[in-house]
């Protein structure tokens, strides 16, 4: 293929470097076309001097180094070393001797290597043991050539090689070599989004420069300045995206302005049967006063697990019933809109205020009937899972709707909310909760288009609690504790991570029950709780816990959000290290929601480094922002929360909260952007609004914008 004849959109099996069998394997990694060659990052690079001898490269090991280095010879054996991690021990020789090259937890290495195979290894030698050795080399096999017997004269050149994301059917360098191979063609292809101008005021390379250095450095500088340009790119393609939307709500869609009157506010504050906190008080002034126009409020609402966020949700419905409007609260699981449903009642009792629970249990005539009741504008607030998303259901006016737990909703489950409207240019006011408190660095991006409320006090009465951690041989302790506490009249949670037993190893609900109803918790009473029962009997188990019939619930995480038992003080989580962190905050949540102390243990044997921090944080803080930061900096957001839950596409190169610094730049970048061109309909910023539109068009439902 010549130069001029490659397109971005060349399929990888058609370059003259990749055949059809290294085609497919990188068209399993997602690799399928030029453009995704090029927006393949390399994860890090190493330093690496070029090939020496062995006996160099045992002298320059003994001397110490930091650099990689290349080794060419030839494979004398390979053996399964012993204990219990999997690794795989290889003697590499040329005619000046020998080193080791060991490999761990890549137990198909020994498939792939054999006595007598000439190969090159990159790595960083060391001395361990009286002997050379290189720990998870990169390499690759040669042809025995002439090329073997001449190593590097230039002992001091140190090049900069990209390590690229790869899999077991295609290592780094063949990926290296497939996109050294189109690399100028390819980038000489690329049309620059960003003005000469923009780049210049903010010291940006130029889009082309930036991918050359990004794959080809020849300097460190190079790495940073290219991974700042992409990496800007990223987030500023986002932030437009959001910027975009808050335009477009705010300018093009209207809500119904529900103004909250002397006598509205004291209807309302005579169904709060508490005073609420200053940080209550203040965030329900602050919905109200969005409540109040006819711009369609769009907040999210923030509060650490027991803070009364149902309250405020409470208070801004109301004042949608209040206006003859309706309202609607979805909650992701039925055990939580249950919950909510249950505590709304009991704070609308002699209230005429109608309120009924749609979830997808909710079947044949009743639904039918309650459907209509709601489509009438019988029914003021609904309360009720993804079921109330739905085609079918439709309200006579939805003035206000509460998310509960919004990342758990999909992208379109949460746009379809603004379907409910009376037509294409009216939605509702929208408030979305989160007990999983959301960092400052995810705030601006996820919820980027959202004004934020955040209730940081605690009600009065609510007792503390004590997280401590313990490895199995502690467990017999642990559960002397709850039983201790069921004799004072305490009730407590044991949480396991699986149903059923399996060749994972985990502590399971089957087993874990009988185990505990012979053994520690013999003299209590046990039920067990998990997400595949059905509605009446789930409903039945909780009644009972509730009253007092049940003393120790074992479950699974169907327990996480919706369970409010203040008489529960002790929580026993197994396998702790296997839960996510925001995970296990909420699960803590369900004990201490009384005036007695609560008491949360974690029973785990970490086996990595991530299970080990979490377990940590956990016991070092029960604040839930720090708790937040904590994970964000173990997990990222991607996982925190990731592209199945949100809809965000994962970044590439922009790490958080690593780049916040870039994140704010871009923020006010992208504001003063969408200020000067709403919808980025100008000539000059076509090519920048279609990547906009391609990169989050979809998540950000920008397709009925502009």
């Amino acid at each position: 293929m010549t130069a001029a004849a490659l397109t971005l959109t060349t399929p990888i099996h058609d370059l003259p470097d990749a055949g059809e069998p290294l085609a497919a394997a990188m068209h399993r990694m997602g690799l399928r076309c030029v453009a995704d060659l090029l927006l393949h990052a390399p994860n890090r690079y190493r330093r690496t001097r070029p090939w020496q001898s062995l006996s160099q490269v045992a002298m320059v090991a003994s001397a110490g180094t930091k650099d990689d280095m290349e080794v060419h010879g030839e494979v004398a054996s390979v053996q399964r070393g012993f204990g219990r991690a999997a690794k795989i021990e290889v003697v590499l020789e040329d005619d000046s001797g020998d080193i080791d090259l060991v490999f761990f937890n890549q137990p198909w290495i020994q498939r792939k290597l054999h006595p007598g195979m000439r190969i090159v290894a990159t790595g960083r030698p060391r001395e361990y043991r009286g002997r050379v050795q290189i720990a998870n080399p990169e390499w690759r096999r040669t042809e025995d050539d002439a090329s073997l017997t001449a190593p590097s004269g230039d002992q001091d050149h140190v090049a900069i090689c990209p390590v690229y994301p790869a899999s077991e059917d295609v290592p780094s360098d063949r990926i290296a070599a497939v996109i050294e191979g189109i690399l100028d063609t390819a980038v000489a292809l690329l049309e620059d989004h960003l003005p000469e101008s923009f780049r210049k005021s903010h010291g940006l390379p130029d889009l082309a420069t930036a991918y050359r250095h990004l794959h080809r450095p020849e300097l460190d500088e190079q790495v940073s300045s290219a991974r700042r340009r992409l990496a800007f790119d990223e987030l500023l393609l986002l932030q437009l995206g959001v910027m975009m939307k808050r335009f477009h709500r705010r300018t093009h869609l209207r809500a119904a302005a529900l103004p909250c009157s002397d006598e509205v506010q004291s209807r309302i504050s005579a169904r709060i049967p508490f005073t609420p906190t200053d940080a209550q008080a203040r965030v329900i002034d602050e919905i109200g006063a969005d409540l109040a126009k006819d711009i369609p409020m769009n907040r999210l609402l923030q509060g650490d697990v027991g803070s009364g966020k149902t309250v405020v949700a409470l208070a801004a419905m109301l004042q949608a019933v209040a206006h003859g409007k309706q309202a609607a609260l979805i909650a992701p699981t039925e055990l939580l809109a249950e919950q909510h449903a249950r505590t709304l009642r009991s704070l609308l009792t002699d209230a005429t205020v109608r309120l009924e629970l749609l979830t997808g249990s909710i079947t044949g005539t009743a639904r039918r009937d309650l459907l209509e009741s709601i489509a009438s504008g019988e029914v003021d607030l609904v309360v009720g899972t993804h079921a109330v998303l739905t085609q079918d259901v439709a309200f006579q006016e939805l003035a206000v709707a509460v998310t509960d737990e919004q990342h758990r909703f999909g992208v379109h489950q949460r746009a379809s909310l603004r379907n409910k409207a009376a037509d294409d240019s009216r939605c509702p006011h929208q408030l979305v909760m989160t007990a999983t408190p959301i960092p400052r660095t995810l705030s601006l991006t996820i919820f980027g288009d959202l004004d934020i409320s955040i209730i940081d006090e605690m009600p009065p009465g609510r007792a503390p609690i004590t997280t401590t951690s313990t490895d199995r041989a502690g467990a017999a302790d642990a559960y002397e504790g709850i039983a201790t506490a069921v004799r004072r009249g305490e009730r407590g949670y044991v949480v396991v991570p699986v149903i059923e037993e399996s060749s994972a190893g985990l502590t399971d609900l089957e087993t874990h029950l009988e185990s505990l109803s012979m053994g520690p918790l013999k003299h209590c009473r046990l039920a067990a709780m998990n997400g595949r029962l059905d509605v009446a009997t789930r409903d039945a188990i909780m009644e009972q816990f509730r009253n007092g019939k049940i003393d120790v619930l074992v479950a699974t995480t169907v327990i996480e959000v919706g369970v409010d038992v203040p008489e529960a003080t002790t929580i026993i989580i197994e396998d702790a290290d296997r839960f996510g962190l925001a995970q296990l905050h909420q699960l803590r949540g369900r004990v201490g929601r009384g005036s007695r102390p609560g008491r949360c243990v974690l029973i785990s044997e970490p086996t990595t480094d991530e299970g080990a921090k979490r377990i940590a944080a956990m016991v070092e803080t029960t604040d839930g922002f720090k708790i937040a930061e904590r994970d964000l900096e173990i997990r990222g957001p991607g996982e925190l929360f990731g592209s199945k839950q949100s809809g965000l596409p994962p970044f590439r190169i922009a790490s958080l909260p690593a780049d916040l610094e870039l994140l704010a730049l871009a923020r006010r970048d992208a504001i003063a952007w969408i200020e000067q061109d709403p919808l980025l309909t100008l000539p000059e910023h076509a090519l920048l609004r279609r990547r906009l539109l391609k990169a989050h068009g979809r998540w950000l439902g920008l397709g009925d914008v502009g």
